[in-house]
């Protein structure tokens, strides 16, 4: 009797559904009876004659569909090797069946609670065991495709979930940018000609000054009241100040309707750069110093990079995602503390790019509360969050992976140390 019963001739003939069955049991006279039954029903069989040696089987990556274990074997028995073989977490989805007599009642119970999906019981009765096995791989194989289905539902939700908000907010950027944009031009236009009319009116006053220059009394009070001479120093300046912000809102008003690009269909040559530079200057207002913390540092150290082929709108959100995320990592590690501890110890965030070979490298880091490795390894399944209940909804860095790695064939990783800081590095094809 081999340790393996494997009929080569038969095999060829065999229905690759069936399955590969795994039979643990002592007697030899037991392990020929079950390989038969399962042989004629076209069930691939291996046979080992003690748990010992089922572990050493199953020690590799080719494993069987389900097992069937003796309890009463010497050495290590049917619960032991159970116990042994559920700790393996690749066989924790593979159904074990307990056999066992038929008047061990108790045994029976043990196996079920020990968590066997089922026992046979000796003698063997060939449809006993065919409609146990049956009954199990098939319950084996629907749960499989739930968890397929589950995980393709999953990820079809988090896609549309990913188009409406990148829909959404591109619709309010570029709403926002249309609303602004039309009164800023009407102001920036006008600006030009009150700067001129006012240095004629300017001119105008010191030719009066130069042809009367001892005007009456009460113009010479009002003169020496209003200070008249800061006065038109002063209004030259306000319109100047007035300029550079319209200047501003104009370069905002840009930046907004760059980031909502998404609108333009199908792979567009962009700069990444500028893709940055418009998401830190939407989000400048989170870096200023306020009250409760100082000016949190931006450090940019850009690399050359050729424009690269990419959905820009799609890009832009994971910019936004992962530099709102490092802010608010930083948030919370200086929310317990007080404004003089910040600031020995300010909030810092790092982009770094550079270009190597056909792909772009992009690294966001930040000094913040950092990413525990519990965490680290499901911030990228959807609607997972390590932020309080009402701060997160769990598909920030879900979708920021569905677009780099689905959209783009890119690489999104992480790489964090808790309470020190947190990097994502966004890898991506020029092409």
């Amino acid at each position: 009797m081999t340790e393996t019963i494997h009929d080569e001739k038969n095999s060829q003939n065999r229905d690759p559904a069936r399955g590969i069955v795994l039979v643990v049991d002592d007697n030899p006279a037991n392990l020929q009876v079950l390989s038969s039954f399962l042989d004629q029903s076209s069930f691939e069989v291996w046979a080992t004659r003690s748990g010992e040696k089922a572990i050493q089987k199953l020690d590799n990556d080719h494993l069987p569909d389900l097992i069937l274990l003796d309890i009463m074997m010497p050495g290590m028995d049917g619960f032991e090797t159970y116990k042994h073989l559920k700790s393996d977490p690749r066989i924790q989805d593979i159904p074990i069946i307990f056999m066992t007599a038929l008047s061990d009642t108790a045994d029976k119970v043990k196996g079920l609670q020990l968590g066997a999906v089922d026992y046979i019981t000796k003698p063997f009765q060939y449809e006993e065991v065919l409609v146990r096995i049956e009954h199990q791989l098939k319950l084996r194989n629907l749960t499989k495709t739930l968890i397929a289905k589950n995980a393709e539902l999953q990820q079809a939700q988090t896609q549309l979930i990913q188009a409406e908000k990148v829909a959404t907010l591109g619709h309010l950027t570029a709403g926002i940018a249309h609303e602004v944009n039309n009164p800023i031009n009407f102001i920036a236009g006008n600006l030009n000609f009150v700067e001129e009319y006012v240095q004629e009116v300017v001119d105008l006053l010191k030719l009066y000054q130069k042809y009367l220059p001892d005007p009456p009394i009460e113009i010479k009070n009002a003169i020496k009241t209003k200070d008249i001479s800061f006065l038109l120093n002063d209004l030259s300046k306000i319109i100047q100040s007035m300029q550079v912000g319209t200047d501003r809102v104009t370069e905002i008003v840009s930046s907004l309707n760059n980031f909502s690009r998404h609108r333009e269909a199908g792979n567009k040559l962009a700069n990444l750069h500028e893709g940055l530079e418009s998401t830190l200057l939407i989000l400048g207002h989170r870096l200023k110093a306020n009250a409760h913390h100082p000016t949190i540092q931006l450090i940019k150290e850009y690399g050359e990079l050729p424009p690269i082929e990419c959905y820009p709108g799609e890009i832009n959100q994971v910019f936004m995602n992962l530099i709102c995320n490092a802010l608010d990592a930083i948030e919370e590690i200086q929310k317990n503390q007080n404004f003089e501890e910040i600031s020995k110890y300010p909030g810092v965030i790092r982009i770094q790019t550079e270009s190597i070979g056909e792909r772009v490298i992009l690294r966001i880091a930040d000094n913040g509360s950092g990413i525990s490795e519990a965490d680290r390894t499901k911030i990228f399944d959807a609607f997972y969050t390590t932020k309080s209940i009402g701060k997160g909804t769990g598909l920030g860095l879900s979708i920021a992976y569905q677009i780099v790695v689905n959209n783009h064939r890119g690489k999104l990783t992480c790489h964090s140390t808790q309470g020190e800081g947190t990097e994502f590095m966004i890898e991506l094809p020029i092409r």
